[in-house]
């Protein structure tokens, strides 16, 4: 994972404060010098405080034909039209890989946009959904087509699509620690947490650090369940993480960290179970790895895989385990099949891995991007997964062969930086950077999509388990808000009853 962004480098480099292009800064701005406002208009900051107020908007605005943001067009003196595609050419992607865009469009499938799945519902303002590292995209959770979580700057909230009501769980500003002495929880806990990632599920609350912190809340109980550090590495951030059931029931999650680390944690026992470390083609010599470990003589198993061959380095306290140099390339994504048998892993490095839930054995890579990946999900099928990445696609892997991908997807702007399935397979979106999220028909093959087109950075976005329901979060300094869209469905086949 990059610690910068163009010219907000010592910003992330300080801080791990990314500020990310501001649509309506960028309008005013650009109006300006291009004389599409009024010299004798009034000042930025006028303007911006003046639409702070602007209302929500709902689905019958939006049929009369006003903006799902809220923006006023004519104001700007500018068309919706022109301005898009101003983006379109002047916006910016991030690149580890130089061109790796370019080079990967050679690569992707031509599909049919025009498709109408979700139809938009609602724009919910007072939900400002923020971001603090750019590539970082999984900040907001739909629990049911009512509840949702997301991040708003130090705090963790909660909206309810039912009553309005926008509720703080936690603030990580100040300090939070456990309320009850578990083992491997630390119980000082921690002080001005900068939020990375987070997941909810099943009444579970996980929010990720930029320092490798993990905390943990039960939605059910009062304040926090668990805390850790998955590791003090100088490099610690956490990516990712997911919550998951076992064959048994058992609740655990997986997180995935810039320490190339990926963790298993049980939530009935709150503790470690599994550490698996990879190496990716460009790597530091096993002997490193083995001189880590070699007094850790009792804890949670640890394997490194090098191809095929599973080398055991030793076991790891269950707490406090403290890496002293950095192994790898970072792990910046993980997804678990439906069966929770396989894992599908990618990072820093073109290619990913397809990894053995249980051993951490390596069963087979995926080569096809040209950049640095950061999104992966698997379909409910159980049998394809997709994986997003800095090269502008989202690629579909079928796991009875995986020489290639069976498709490639495109985006618009920039980097897939968040891909979700419904939970009945029949949609799959991937959202860029900023700007588009796109909607595909997978049981048309991925030819048809919907495209949502708005303004502003992409905090996450999330399907309800029922899959009536889409949130997007977008962060801007002005019309950062809630995107809600419903799912149409088709009942033509009432027809032939009457």
């Amino acid at each position: 994972m990059s610690n910068y962004h163009d010219d907000h480098a010592e910003e992330m480099e300080d801080d791990y404060d990314y500020d990310m292009d501001d649509p309506v800064d960028d309008m005013v701005d650009e109006h300006q010098e291009r004389g599409f406002r009024d010299s004798d208009s009034d000042d930025d900051d006028d303007y911006v405080r003046s639409n702070a107020d602007i209302p929500d908007t709902s689905s019958a605005d939006a049929r009369k034909g006003k903006d799902m943001q809220g923006i006023n067009w004519e104001r700007l003196a500018v068309t919706r039209e022109k301005y898009r595609q101003t983006r379109l050419e002047q916006y910016k992607n991030y690149e580890n890989v130089p061109n790796s865009g370019e080079e990967a469009m050679k690569d992707c499938k031509p599909t049919e946009k025009g498709g109408m799945y979700y139809e938009f519902k609602q724009n919910t303002r007072s939900v400002k959904s923020t971001i603090l590292h750019f590539q970082l995209r999984n900040l907001v959770w739909a629990t049911s087509k009512h509840d949702v979580y997301f991040t708003s700057h130090y705090s963790i909230r909660h909206w309810s699509a039912l009553s309005g009501v926008n509720t703080e769980l936690m603030n990580v500003e100040g300090h939070v620690a456990p309320r009850e002495k578990r083992s491997g929880s630390l119980s000082e806990g921690f002080s001005q947490t900068q939020v990375s990632t987070l997941a909810v599920k099943d009444n579970l609350l996980v929010a990720g650090g930029f320092q490798g912190e993990l905390i943990c809340k039960h939605l059910d109980r009062e304040g926090i369940s668990f805390c850790c550090r998955t590791t003090y590495d100088d490099n610690a951030i956490t990516n990712a993480v997911e919550i998951f059931n076992t064959s048994s029931g058992a609740v655990h999650f997986i997180a995935s960290n810039n320490d190339s680390g990926v963790r298993d944690y049980d939530m009935e026992r709150f503790q470690l179970c599994k550490y698996f470390q990879f190496e990716w083609p460009v790597n530091e010599p096993l002997t490193q790895q083995q001189r880590l470990n070699q007094e850790a003589d009792e804890g949670v198993p640890f394997w490194l895989w090098r191809g095929a061959q599973r080398y055991f380095i030793g076991k790891l306290p269950t707490a406090h385990w403290t890496p002293q140099e950095k192994l790898g390339a970072p792990d910046q994504h993980t997804s678990l099949s439906p069966d929770r048998k396989v894992v599908v892993i990618v990072g820093d490095d073109p290619d990913g891995l397809l990894i053995d839930a249980s051993s951490g054995k390596t069963l087979h890579s995926i080569k096809g991007h040209r950049d640095y990946s950061f999104a992966s999900a698997w379909s409910p099928d159980g049998r394809t997964f997709a994986t997003g990445n800095q090269d502008k696609t989202c690629r579909i892997w079928d796991t009875r062969n995986l020489s290639k991908a069976v498709h490639v997807l495109r985006g618009n702007l920039g980097a897939i930086r968040s891909i979700r399935f419904t939970s009945d397979g029949q949609f799959m979106s991937m959202a860029e950077p900023a700007d588009f999220v796109h909607i595909y028909d997978v049981k048309s093959d991925y030819n048809r999509r919907q495209e949502l087109d708005f303004f502003g950075e992409i905090s996450g976005t999330s399907f309800s388990p029922d899959t009536d329901m889409l949130f997007v979060g977008v962060w801007d300094r002005v019309y950062g808000s809630l995107l809600q869209f419903g799912r149409l469905y088709n009942y033509a086949y009432l027809d032939s009853l009457f």
